[in-house]
């Protein structure tokens, strides 16, 4: 009986080990300051804040989340800035833009 209390007592402790050894990983690689990672991180969180604005824009609820209509709305803007109207498009979207913050930020919701 000694034998087998020995043996889960051994086995708790693996376990505590294993698990005080998982949390240190992750604190290393929460704080990695590599510049590989580092570049990583901020490419990600550009990335999010872009989802973001598709959201905010509600393109995703008025498409029923079809990425293909998005991507071909998204591919629309970016031709009809490769014209002569380049200039005044991108400050019309600007101004709606600022108005959709503006507003979102007199209701309350978070930006």
């Amino acid at each position: 009986m000694m034998l087998g209390q020995a043996l889960a007592t051994s086995r708790a402790a693996l376990r505590r080990v294993k698990v005080a050894r998982h949390r240190l990983q992750l604190s290393q690689a929460r704080h990695d300051r590599r510049d590989w990672q580092v570049k990583r991180r901020e490419r990600t969180r550009h990335l999010i804040e872009l989802g973001g604005l598709v959201v905010k824009a509600e393109l995703v609820t008025l498409t029923d989340d079809d990425r293909a209509v998005m991507l071909g709305l998204l591919g629309e803007a970016a031709a009809r800035l490769r014209t002569d109207e380049r200039e005044q498009l991108l400050l019309l979207w600007r101004r709606r833009g600022q108005r959709m913050f503006a507003s979102d930020a007199l209701a309350g919701k978070p930006e």
